[in-house]
């Protein structure tokens, strides 16, 4: 087989994890690029690395990179703050502090919108089609703010400023950039827990000393995440999705402010921990399953399979039961009604396994059940109509004053029932 061919075949079964590159000048020129560690752990535990590079426009062209496995961002300069607040007064720091922090932070805090845009789309379209994604640094504040969380504009200043507490932590060190280190406390039952067990205290210390290379970090927690670590200051250092977390079955939603992929011994490729590759050991396995679950959805990605008799035969049993749904939902039909195991096999196509969100498929599942029980239901509401029938001639030969205390009685029938509704509801 040519090495052409072979390159070819392995680009369709491996699976693709998209990482966008950060832009810097080197000879006065622009030069993108991606931390080696990133590429190399993706690469160690199975799927291949696809760079998406800063280049203008580009977020506009994110179609053609799939398919997609999974997304992992990483490091680069703040994000905009007009992504995360609409108001003025959204910052709680002077311009005079603003531009000390300018200063300080130079190569942070001027702001690249094209990589913003493409970040934000990526992870946008991560959280709409359950795509595994992992956030490390910037990556994580990137997925908070596609959620609607927000971020401090400056850690250090803003949580001493306003902090419940007096823990100061120090979050960048210029001069000791890799050997830094600050503790976190862990919370128990979540992923960093389960991976850095090994190394926490079994008599209930629950702290890691972890790197740090921000000045920025989640000021509102999304909604939907969860904490995993906190800083001593009460910055949250990791959270997670736990309804979009479950790696065997193509489930991963992840930040982490902190690098594990540089957390490593001083001069030496030897991790601090053990658990410090677990999160792209787990994630990298989120992405195969991933692009399983797709492969299975879609079939075979060199073309639509030949049906065989038999295969054709089901199909169709499948389409007319899905017309007899259709024509129940849009109409009270006045053919004959199907019989129920016409309409079974739409039921259980529909209630079967697929790569949908949770929301599609409870949807799903609902039409499926009402396609399995419309026979029933119609035949339910014949019977109804038979008894209003009945009901119309009885109630046709009683007296007008009859009548109006049968009405009389419904009324006060009505506002009892109402009462004792509004009663259970205000105690519920």
């Amino acid at each position: 087989m040519a090495a052409s061919s072979l390159t070819n075949n392995l680009s369709m079964v491996l699976p693709r994890v998209l990482i966008v590159s950060r832009r810097t000048v080197r000879k006065n020129k622009f030069v993108d690029f991606v931390g080696e560690y990133h590429l190399d752990l993706i690469v160690g535990y199975g799927a291949v690395p696809v760079i998406v590079p800063r280049v203008a426009g580009i977020h506009t062209l994110l179609d053609s990179f799939e398919p997609i496995h999974g997304v992992l961002l990483c490091e680069g300069e703040d994000i905009d703050p007009s992504h995360y607040s609409l108001e003025p007064e959204f910052s709680s720091l002077s311009e005079e502090e603003l531009n000390e922090i300018r200063t300080m932070h130079t190569s942070d805090t001027a702001i690249d919108r094209e990589k913003d845009s493409i970040e934000l789309r990526l992870a946008r379209r991560c959280l709409e089609r359950n795509i595994p994604y992992l956030g490390i640094c910037r990556g994580s504040q990137v997925l908070n703010v596609a959620c609607g969380g927000t971020l401090y504009q400056d850690v250090e200043r803003e949580l001493a400023k306003h902090g419940t507490n007096n823990s100061f932590v120090q979050h960048m060190d210029y001069e000791n950039y890799d050997g830094h280190r600050h503790p976190v406390t862990i919370l128990s039952d979540t992923p960093l827990h389960s991976w850095f067990k090994d190394s926490l205290d079994e008599q209930g210390n629950m702290e890691l000393m972890v790197n740090s290379y921000h000045h920025q970090g989640v000021k509102r927690l999304a909604e939907r995440f969860v904490p995993m670590a906190f800083a001593p200051d009460g910055l949250v250092e990791g959270f997670y999705d736990p309804d979009a977390y479950n790696p065997d079955e193509g489930k991963f939603i992840m930040g982490l402010q902190f690098h594990p992929e540089r957390m490593r011994k001083n001069g030496s490729e030897e991790f601090d921990y053990p658990g410090c590759p677990s999160a792209y050991q787990e994630f990298a396995k989120a992405v195969i399953a991933y692009q399983k679950k797709v492969n299975n959805t879609m079939g075979n990605p060199r073309g639509a399979p030949k049906l065989d008799q038999e295969m054709e035969e089901k199909r169709r049993i499948i389409v007319r039961s899905f017309s007899l749904a259709k024509n129940l939902y849009e109409s009270r039909p006045t053919s004959p009604l199907p019989k129920e195991p016409e309409l079974e096999a739409g039921a259980e196509f529909l209630e079967s396994n697929t790569a949908l969100s949770l929301q599609q498929e409870k949807r799903l599942k609902q039409v499926g059940a009402t396609v399995r029980n419309a026979s029933s239901y119609l035949q339910r509401l014949r019977m109804n109509e038979e008894r209003e029938m009945v009901a119309r001639g009885i109630m046709g030969k009683m007296s007008a004053e009859q009548l109006s205390e049968l009405l009389s009685f419904y009324h006060i029938m009505g506002k009892i029932c109402s009462e004792a509704l509004d009663k259970k509801l205000g105690a519920s």
